[in-house]
Formats: C-alpha cells, structure tokens, sequence
C-alpha cells in the first residue's frame, strides 16, 4: 500500500475506532441500566448480568460496526476535503475513482469483521444469552422461589407457592401451582418439583412428583382431578422460538427451506454487502466546500439515508419471513437497488466535480 492510501487509510480507522468504542459504550450503559431495573440482576446476580450484557453487546456488533465505518468515511473525507488535502491529492494526479478504490479496500476487512460475528459471534451469542434470558425471565424458574413466599405474575395470571428448598434451590417441596385461562383454572399440587437445567432445544420447565392436578371450568360445568408421579410443566413463548431460531448455526439454516431461517440465513449474509455499501453511499455526501465547516445538511442527509436503508433491510427481511417475497430474490433485491443508487450517485458526484474543474 502507497503513502496515500496509508494515509487515507489512517483518516478513516482512527474515528472508526473511536466511534465504534461510543457506541459499544453507549449500548453497554443502556443495558446495564436495564438489567439494573429489573429483576435479572436480583435473579442472575451480578456477574451473570455483566455477561449477558456482553453477549447482548457482540449481538449487536453486526449493526454496530457499518454503522461506526459509516460515520467515519464521511468524517474522515470531509475533514480531508474541508483542509483541501482532497484537491491537493487530485492535483498530483490521485482521482476520485483512486479514493473510491481506497475506501472500498479499507472498508473490505471491516466488511470481513462484520461477516463473522453475523455468521458465528452472533448465533452463538444468542444461543448463550437465550439461556441466561430465559433463566432470569421465565415464570417457573426455582431460582426465584423463596421457601414459604406466594408469586404471582398478573400478566398470566399464574401463582406458585414452595415450602421448601434443598441446598443447591434445584429440588422443590410442597409445590403449589394455580394458573387462571379464559374458562378455566388450573391447580397443582406436588410433593416435590425439580428445575431441569435450560438448554437450547428446550424450554423452561419444571418436573412435578407425586401429586394431583385439577381443572376447573367456568362455569362450573365438568371439573377433573387426576394424580400423577410425574409431570412436567413447560413454560414456552415466541418470543424464545425466535430467539432459538437466531442461534440456530449457518450451517443448520443452509438446508432449511422455512421461511424464517431462509430470512435469517440471507440477513447474516448480507453484512458484508451492507457494510460496503453503506462505506461508498458514505463517499458522496463528504464533497463539502473546504473552509466551510461542516454542512449540517449533509450529515442530516446521510442520517436519513441510513435510516431509510435500515428500515428497508428490516422490512425486505420481514417480508421473506411472512413468504411474501420468495426466497430468490429474497433480501437480496435491496442490495440491488442501493448499489444501483450508490452508482448513480458517484456517478453525478464525479460528473459535477469535473464540469466544475472545467
């Protein structure tokens, strides 16, 4: 690599580095005060909470990074272009297609780096993480049963009560367990209960020995009472299918033909391609003029461009989960259309400096 690249190279890394460090940062401290004000740091304790704040952190990673390379090709660029160091590069013969080229190089490892935690950071990370959230989160978790206290959960309407507890809090005694339903109530009573440890396959759940279990209608129309030496009681919501699904590997989602893992698959494959992109759409809005500062309008413009690709990934993937858009073209019709768009807009950017030059 010449000087300049090196140079430029340099101008680009240096704020990249230090924005993706604010926004890790950022993301950090909003988690932190999260968990803080619920009940994960009470049931996980505190080094437990500081991993899944870690875990949560190399999740968002993938959008975290394109975004600070972002930011740092049009701070870097501009700061170039407003000391006029740009148009002393030209005029030595170093045109705007060579710091095109320049970016894309420099934007390439980043692009790599993103690719693997989207590919295997981030599933492994929610797989760890949905275990921890599900731990912490989960209504039937004996770790938030204290002997000789009722809980209630006004949200499903459940209520469970634990006499005792042996010393590792795994095995229950004395369980009672009542969950209300539209119609119809549910009352189970166990000599004891043990906590499965969670695992990825399988929900929240409890096992129930020696008890009976009745259900009650309303109105009173036929109540049941049955006993059993052994149940199991799982405790599972969407929102932990959607998780498992995000942890599931890249090498499981390459021969499923479901929709969601089809949409999920094409989303950790696309953050190379995003992050590319979104470096050479970044070259167009640094053409301020030297001695003027920064243009405020600019830096807001290249804010609504990226809020307007964002949403659209996010809805081109949501329409590939739902099968409204097929699997080819998939995601990838988006990718199409902002490289279409960032052509055209390199394209005019050179055409006004060169009618300009003459």
């Amino acid at each position: 690599m010449r000087i300049i690249e090196k140079y430029i190279a340099r101008e680009l890394l240096l704020p990249f580095f230090v924005v993706t460090l604010i926004l890790i940062g950022l993301f950090t401290s909003f988690n932190v005060a999260r968990f803080l004000t619920s009940a994960v740091s009470e049931t996980l304790g505190a080094g437990a909470m500081f991993k899944l704040v870690g875990l949560k952190t190399i999740i968002a990673a993938e959008v975290l990074i394109p975004i600070a390379f972002y930011v740092a090709v049009i701070y870097g660029l501009s700061r170039l272009n407003r000391d006029q160091e740009l148009n002393v590069l030209r005029s030595v013969g170093y045109s705007d297609t060579h710091i095109t080229f320049t970016v894309f190089w420099v934007a390439l490892p980043v692009a790599i780096l993103s690719g693997l935690l989207s590919v295997y950071a981030r599933p492994w990370a929610y797989a760890e993480s949905y275990i921890m959230d599900a731990q912490a989160q989960a209504e039937l978790n004996a770790d938030r049963f204290q002997p000789g206290r009722f809980y209630g959960s006004e949200k499903s309407g459940r209520v469970v009560f634990v006499r005792g507890k042996n010393e590792d809090g795994k095995r229950l005694e004395g369980v009672f367990h009542y969950v209300r339903t539209t119609g119809k109530s549910e009352i189970i009573t166990a000599t004891e209960g043990y906590q499965r440890e969670l695992t990825l396959e399988q929900p929240a759940r409890i096992e129930l020995f020696d008890g009976k279990a009745y259900r009650l209608t309303q109105p009173a129309v036929k109540d049941t009472m049955i006993r059993f030496e052994k149940l199991t009681y799982f405790n599972e919501d969407e929102q932990a299918m959607e998780s498992r699904r995000k942890a599931a590997s890249t090498r499981a989602l390459w021969s499923s033909e479901q929709p969601r893992e089809i949409a999920e698959l094409q989303w950790r494959l696309s953050r190379p391609v995003a992050t590319i992109l979104l470096a050479l759409m970044a070259i167009s809005f640094t053409k301020t003029a030297p001695r003027k500062g920064k243009n405020d309008k600019t830096f807001i413009a290249a804010a609504l461009v990226f809020a307007l690709y964002y949403n659209l990934s996010g809805l081109a993937k949501t329409w590939v989960e739902q099968g409204v858009v097929a699997a080819v073209p998939g995601i990838w019709w988006l990718y199409g259309v902002f490289f279409l768009a960032v052509i055209l807009r390199l394209w005019d950017i050179r055409a006004m400096l060169s009618a300009r030059q003459s």
